[in-house]
């Protein structure tokens, strides 16, 4: 399975983003996956933020990120979506997405989000 995430860049504090992450090769197919959102800030280690099920219907928030990040999925497009609203310097990280509850080994590059004024 591939992962390719987009849509990061650097934000003031307060602003949104939307990142985007297409999968591919898949055997099971995109809609049979749960798929989670992660981000790994620079010397931590890669942490789960948000989780969605394989229909879109059920989600999971961490603490840190719960009211202003909101996921979701497209199932004919094979993506997984994130949007970040009210975002901190404490969000600047590494985001990548992955399977859920247990990731694949093989990551994607990631998108950099950095949080700045």
């Amino acid at each position: 399975v591939q992962f390719v995430e987009s849509g990061g860049g650097l934000v003031q504090p307060g602003g949104s983003l939307r990142l985007s992450c297409v999968v591919s090769g898949s055997r099971s197919g995109f809609s049979n996956l749960d798929m989670g959102w992660y981000r790994q800030a620079p010397g931590q280690e890669r942490d789960m933020v948000a989780r969605i099920s394989t229909g879109g219907r059920s989600w999971l928030y961490t603490d840190p990120v719960k009211g202003r990040f909101n996921i979701s999925r497209d199932n004919t497009k094979d993506t997984v979506y994130l949007q970040m609203n009210s975002l901190t310097p404490e969000d600047t990280a590494v985001y990548y997405c992955n399977l859920v509850p247990k990731p694949l080994p093989s990551w994607g590059q990631g998108t950099q989000v950095t949080v700045s004024s």
